[in-house]
């Protein structure tokens, strides 16, 4: 569980001064587990502005929302306001339980906008690895597949964007076979219905006209999730006619880019969000 105030990235936000933050939230409570998250309302506007659904990454097996500060950080720059989010990880709940948890994060901002001011109509999901995975699920899937049915709260606001950073599209293809992954294994486990399952939570299922503008980053040499995951998203949207961009990291593995190529990337994230006139005023 993150610290008692999400740690580094609270006191990056306190530290640029411009930030209120709201730790600790209760959105959701399964499995006797309360899953949290933090929010970080800009202390200039009483309007209300767009804001970012960050997710972390981990392979659904580990990881905390403290651990997504340097995606975070440059959306503070931008002015944002963000909801950073955790899940219940494998050692808690096994497929489909992490899709699950985002979706009700989804509901739980779309119910709360008017307290926090967060303008549902920017609304832009964004996150990396297994992040990047549910950061799609949580914008693509629709309320016809069953999968928010126990959330509280009314409908799932629209998303407006969804930007993905080497996020996998195709669970099923890492359960068996030359791209078989441990971490996915550990997620779906032995159920007999593990294909059915995997299908049902991966992101290249839901693919349809009328999906919001979808960003993928993902390192041409990536060992953690294959490169062509995100090759076969883009094409899958190229042909429902969804706007799309594929930023390919040259050489790069899974993260932990150079300096260079996160500043490059960057820019292009903000370009992205711009042409759909989503950045902040």
């Amino acid at each position: 569980m993150a610290a008692q105030e999400s740690g580094s990235a609270t006191w990056a936000a306190r530290a640029a001064g411009q930030y209120d933050v709201l730790p600790n939230i209760t959105y959701l409570t399964e499995n006797n587990v309360e899953l949290k998250l933090d929010i970080f309302r800009r202390k200039d506007t009483t309007t209300p502005q767009p804001t970012m659904i960050s997710i972390h990454g981990g392979g659904w097996v580990a990881g905390t929302r403290d651990g997504l500060l340097f995606l975070i950080m440059p959306w503070f720059e931008m002015g944002w306001n963000v909801v950073n989010v955790d899940y219940r990880t494998a050692q808690v709940a096994r497929a489909p339980a992490t899709v699950e948890d985002c979706l009700c994060a989804l509901r739980w901002v779309g119910a709360h906008a008017k307290n926090y001011g967060f303008d549902l109509n920017g609304l832009v999901i964004n996150g990396d690895s297994a992040g990047g995975h549910l950061s799609l699920t949580t914008g693509m899937i629709p309320e016809s597949a069953g999968l928010d049915r126990e959330c509280p709260g009314g409908p799932p606001p629209k998303v407006a964007a969804i930007v993905n950073w080497y996020g996998i599209t195709d669970v099923a293809d890492l359960l068996d076979g030359p791209n078989r992954r441990g971490y996915a294994v550990a997620w779906l486990g032995s159920a007999t219905n593990r294909e059915e399952i995997a299908r049902r939570v991966s992101p290249l299922t839901y693919v349809r006209p009328g999906l919001p503008p979808i960003l993928t980053i993902h390192g041409d040499a990536d060992p953690t999730v294959p490169y062509a995951q995100a090759a076969r998203l883009q094409k899958a949207l190229e042909k429902a006619g969804v706007p799309h961009q594929l930023i390919t990291v040259p050489g790069g593995k899974h993260g932990n880019f150079t300096m260079d190529q996160y500043v490059t990337v960057f820019a292009e994230v903000r370009k992205f969000l711009a042409r759909y006139d989503l950045l902040p005023n």
